[in-house]
């Protein structure tokens, strides 16, 4: 497959601004601990069409974790990334797999109002003392791992899982890093099978993962100078704003 056959029919234009709301969703991504799965869709769609949109951000966000992974993996919470894909891992190729069959629209209207009551609602729970546990934590990534294998923008629901577990600032970014690589892995795994990555959705994935890389590194250099308060505020509007994008999306999809 000669991946640059992909840019064939897309102009210059096109793949400058696709490579800036990459890098400057690398950013957010770093801040937030998602981003390019709920920004880049946004320019994607009306260039490729909705349904190349998962696979490729499945595989550049290989590039974009890894570089995460790398930035701030000291901060990462290793117990919790493995309950969580354990959990995950077979709920995520069912939900690969499922995508290659059906639409999620619905499903992201359902799941986008969810994550915008998911901040009101975990703010309640740490008012009042309350946090998942480990059992939580296995249960709520089984429900993410059939989200995340067949959505884009699906990940600020890994956020509110490892917040609601306790984790905070850098520590939910690098968690986060950590089991979106698996997830990634095994999505690439099933889209592969199925035959739905092509040239373009290769070359538009290599674009946006390369173009990305730096994005993580600046974010740290934001991070490390962030209260823990500051960061948390932003995952928060980053929760938000991600179920806001993922509705009206679907809205849009109907």
């Amino acid at each position: 497959m000669n991946f640059l056959s992909g840019f064939s029919d897309i102009s210059l234009l096109q793949i400058f601004l696709v490579a800036a709301v990459a890098l400057f969703a690398s950013v957010i991504g770093g801040l937030a601990g998602y981003g390019t799965g709920a920004l880049v869709p946004l320019v994607l769609v009306p260039m490729v069409g909705a349904e190349p949109v998962v696979p490729i951000i499945a595989i550049s966000s290989i590039f974009t974790n890894s570089s995460r992974f790398v930035a701030f993996v000291r901060f990462a919470d290793r117990r919790k990334a493995i309950i969580v894909i354990v959990g995950a891992v077979f709920s995520t190729a069912l939900g690969a797999y499922g995508y290659t069959r059906l639409s999620s629209a619905g499903a992201s209207l359902v799941i986008g109002s969810m994550l915008i009551l998911s901040v009101p609602l975990r703010r309640l729970l740490r008012k009042h003392s309350v946090r998942i546990g480990e059992r939580g934590l296995a249960a709520g990534a089984v429900g993410y791992g059939i989200v995340v294998g067949g959505t884009a923008g699906s990940g600020v629901i890994l956020l509110s899982l490892l917040m609601a577990a306790g984790l905070e600032g850098a520590a939910v970014v690098a968690t986060d890093a950590v089991i979106s690589l698996t997830s990634a892995a095994v999505k690439i795994s099933v889209f592969g099978l199925t035959g739905v990555i092509t040239a373009r959705v290769l070359a538009l994935a290599l674009l946006i993962g390369l173009v990305a890389i730096p994005g993580a590194f600046l974010a740290k250099a934001f991070v490390e100078r962030m209260p823990v308060h500051i960061h948390t505020a932003i995952l928060d509007a980053a929760v938000i704003t991600g179920g806001v994008v993922m509705i009206s999306s679907a809205l849009r999809a109907l």
